[in-house]
This record gives structure tokens, C-alpha cells and sequence, in this order.
């Protein structure tokens, strides 16, 4: 993980016989201290995958939201599997969502519900590894523990094969760094090297002095200074016998050049500048963390992003108004006052909001928005008034970047157990997200082994494209 603004965090290099004495000759006196990259090779895009978004927008909400409560509800279903909530219509005829969510119910034509996702992780590390990245891990494990030998970030791999103009980074994740114990895997650019790590932001951006000093120059900086020392730091490296270690030099000097671009790019400060929106569109968004980090993700595709991680909570939550949605109903806390009080009315603000602004913009149709989980919940009802972790069956929403309005592709059976029509696995929405963005699924990068593995596993959803 790339720690920048806000963050206390600091990595170890890793080469024994790297000292800190090379390290400062090779220009690790860096911004960010990045540590090194590994070299990797990538197969280019297929030109046969037309690019139909130029950016995406990970909503991911950890926890796990209970699709029957949400998303694909069952109101024909006994009491302790269709819940408290009811459904109401939406805008297009024939879709319906709960009750608790009238403003998403009247941007029903702007999106596309797959309501037939699954898989077989049960655990939050595990299954939000594979949430994150498109691939299954070795074992469904709540141990699972974050590696650099597990595979990359979606972002990471975007910035890997279609990197953003210069000046913008390709792969932005904030507020947070998703754990369940201990770190989830998959929010980093794993064996693809940290110069592929995301540009992350630990700041809260609902707070009233939101902004990232990591981009802005000390007072006794000039650019003129800042430039030569740079060439100071060329010519150390030129002559260093470090340069045998290519690789990670080369590491060292491709995260350098990269804060030096973005610590002098102006479009960079501005996008990150929330002051500069009308009070009256930050409220619309909610003055919660939530809601002005979905205001600075579209900030951030304006300024040319190409992946943005918004995290709806660090923790999953499921004890009140805080964390994310793993809705079990322990220690006397049931389900359904934290989704009534907490988990929808944030949602049912701030989604709609943001897919009506970017559609008013005219950035929907080359934008995709993914709000999507680990896992869906339980089909029936817990002893504790809550709903346990649910792989088999569960629900996305996408909307722009290329997928059909007012749709819904596939069905779960009568309980939201299992998928009844068009099964999809998280593999397949990674290879339609990257078929999207213009990469072709089948791309290969190499692992740590220099073993050739494609960048998704599945296949595109055609039937939901537009």
C-alpha cells in the first residue's frame, strides 16, 4: 500500500545489501518512500476491445450488504426470509428495490442490478480479497493474510496496462485500509510493484480542512530547487554501482518521478480542492465521509483517474452507526435499526446523487460505477435478528461506462439463495469491468515466479452491455 496523505506509515526496504547510505544515492530521499518495484511484462490490450469507459468508480462496501434487504427483495417469501422492509417501485417499470431507498428507486434508469453473483468464500479477508481483485484466493480463510504474492489490485492492473496522462494517478483508494483483524488482501499492487500502488489518501474528505500537503511545496522549496536536486540525483545514479540491482532501481526512480509529477501538478491540488463545490451539491452528496469521498471520486475522473477505490467503511461494521454492513445481529444490536438508521439512508443519499451529477456532467456514459460487496446475507433471518455471510448468491449495481439503464441481469431463486438464471462469478465482473476500460481480460501479467497470468479469469458480460 502506498501510504500518502495523512498517514503515519512506513515500509522497510527488503534488499539486505541495500544500505541507507545507497538508498539516499539512488534518490529514495523520495516524497512517499516508496520502496522498490519489481519488473513485469504485460501483454498489451487486445485491439479488439473498444474502450467504452475511460474511468471506474469502486464503491465497495465491506461487510457484506444483505441483497434481500436492499436489492433483490422477496416479498412472497415467508417472514424470516423477506424481512421488515418492503419493495416499491422504481422509475422503470418492473425493478423494484426496498422501501428505504425511494432516491435509488428514481435513478433506476441510470443503472443495471446483476443479481446473480457468487462464489464459495465465506470469510471477510478472503472474500473481500476476491471482491477487490477479480481472483480467488488459494483458501477461504479469515487468516488470510495480505502478500505481496497475491494477486493485485484492479487498479494496479490498470495502471500497469493503461496508465492515466501524467501529472494524474492512474489508481486513487481512500479513506481507508480495509481489515478484518488484519489487513484484507487485494488493495495493493502485490507482485506488480509499488510504483503500481494506489495513490491512497488516509484524510476523512467531510473534514473541514481536507487537503493533501503531499502536494504542496515547503515554503523554502522552489521548483527551480526542486529540479536540481533532481539532477543532482541523476547524475548519483548514473555513477552508482547500485544500478546492478536495475530493477529496483529503476523502481526507486519511477516512484520518484511520479511525486515529483503530481507534487507540481496543478490540476492535481484542484481536484483535491472539495471548496471549490457549491455548498448546496456537498450537501446533496451528504456531509458525511461517504458522501464527500463519492463528490471527490467524480472530482477525480474529471481530472483524468482512471481507478477510484471508495471504501464505505474500514471495518465491517455491524454494531451501530459505524463500519460497514456485516449485518449478524450480535451483542443485541439486530439488523435492521443499523440499516434503517445508519447503513440505507447514507446509501440511498449518496449513490443517487453521484449518478445523477455525473450524468449531468456527461461523464455516466464513459464512467462505470460498481456498488458491490464481498458477499450478499443470508436468506433467512438469524436467531440474533440479523442475516449471516451469504457468498451464493448476491447483488451488484453498475451503472454507466458502457452497461445498459433500467436492467437487471440475472435472478436469484425465490429465496435469494442461489442464482436461478445467468450465474456470475466475480471473475467474470473483472473481465467486463476491463473490457470496459478497453484492456482485454486475457492480457497476461507475470507473477514473482515470472509465471504468465491473465488479468481476469472469467468472461465479459456481453448481455449487459449497451
Amino acid at each position: 500500500m502506498t501510504y500518502l496523505a495523512g498517514s503515519s506509515s512506513c515500509r522497510n526496504f527488503q534488499h539486505t545489501e541495500i544500505t541507507r547510505r545507497h538508498l539516499l544515492q539512488v534518490g529514495s530521499l523520495s516524497l512517499l518512500g516508496w520502496p522498490f518495484a519489481r519488473t513485469v511484462r504485460a501483454a498489451q490490450p487486445g485491439a479488439t476491445h473498444k474502450a467504452r469507459a475511460k474511468a471506474i468508480i469502486l464503491l465497495h462496501q465491506y461487510g457484506g450488504p444483505s441483497h434481500i434487504d436492499t436489492l433483490d427483495m422477496k416479498p412472497t417469501a415467508v417472514e424470516a426470509v423477506r424481512g421488515e422492509f418492503k419493495p416499491i417501485a422504481t422509475k422503470v417499470p418492473g425493478i423494484q428495490v426496498c422501501d428505504r431507498l425511494p432516491r435509488l428507486a428514481q435513478v433506476a434508469d441510470k443503472f443495471t442490478l446483476v443479481r446473480s453473483l457468487y462464489h464459495e468464500m465465506k470469510n471477510h479477508n478472503s472474500a473481500g480479497y476476491y471482491s477487490l481483485t477479480g481472483h480467488a484466493p488459494p483458501t477461504d480463510d479469515q487468516r488470510l493474510r495480505d502478500s505481496r504474492d497475491l494477486f493485485p489490485a484492479y487498479g494496479s492492473v490498470v495502471d500497469r496496462l493503461a496508465p492515466a496522462k501524467v501529472g494524474v494517478p492512474t489508481f486513487v483508494s481512500y479513506p481507508y485500509v480495509l481489515r478484518d483483524g488484519s489487513i484484507t488482501p487485494g488493495q495493493h499492487a502485490s507482485f506488480l510493484g509499488k510504483m503500481h500502488d494506489p495513490f491512497f489518501i488516509s484524510q476523512d474528505p467531510n473534514s473541514p480542512d481536507f487537503r493533501l500537503p503531499e502536494l504542496s511545496l515547503p515554503a523554502n522549496l522552489t521548483l527551480d530547487r526542486l529540479e536540481n536536486r533532481r539532477e543532482v540525483q541523476r547524475l548519483i545514479d548514473h555513477q552508482s554501482e547500485l544500478l546492478e540491482f536495475s530493477a529496483k532501481a529503476r523502481g526507486i526512480d519511477a516512484t520518484y518521478e511520479k511525486a515529483l509529477t503530481m507534487l507540481t501538478a496543478p490540476a492535481m491540488k484542484k481536484a483535491f480542492d472539495l471548496s471549490e463545490e457549491p455548498a448546496a451539491l456537498r450537501d446533496r452528496y451528504g456531509r458525511t465521509t461517504y458522501g464527500q469521498g463519492c463528490l471527490l471520486a467524480r472530482r477525480l475522473v474529471e481530472a483524468g483517474a482512471r481507478f477510484i477505490n471508495v471504501y464505505f467503511a474500514a471495518t465491517i461494521g455491524g454494531q451501530g452507526s459505524t463500519g460497514g454492513w456485516d449485518t449478524h445481529g450480535f451483542n443485541n444490536k439486530p439488523m435492521y435499526p443499523i440499516l434503517k438508521n445508519y447503513l440505507l439512508p447514507i446509501t440511498d443519499q449518496t449513490v443517487p446523487t453521484l449518478l445523477e451529477d455525473l450524468d449531468a456532467r456527461g461523464l455516466l456514459n464513459e464512467t462505470l460505477v460498481v456498488w458491490v460487496g464481498e458477499f450478499g446475507r443470508s436468506p433467512r433471518i438469524n436467531s440474533q435478528a440479523g442475516r449471516d455471510h451469504w457468498p451464493r448468491c448476491y447483488t451488484a449495481l453498475l451503472a454507466g461506462g458502457g452497461v445498459r439503464r433500467g436492467f437487471v441481469f440475472g435472478s436469484s431463486d425465490k429465496t435469494g439463495a442461489f442464482p436461478a438464471t445467468d450465474a456470475v462469478r466475480p471473475d467474470d465482473l473483472a473481465a467486463t469491468m476491463f473490457s470496459l476500460l478497453g484492456l482485454d481480460p486475457h492480457a497476461e501479467v507475470h507473477d514473482p515466479l515470472n509465471r504468465p497470468l491473465p488479468i481476469a479469469q472469467g468472461k465479459p458480460l456481453t448481455g449487459l452491455l449497451a
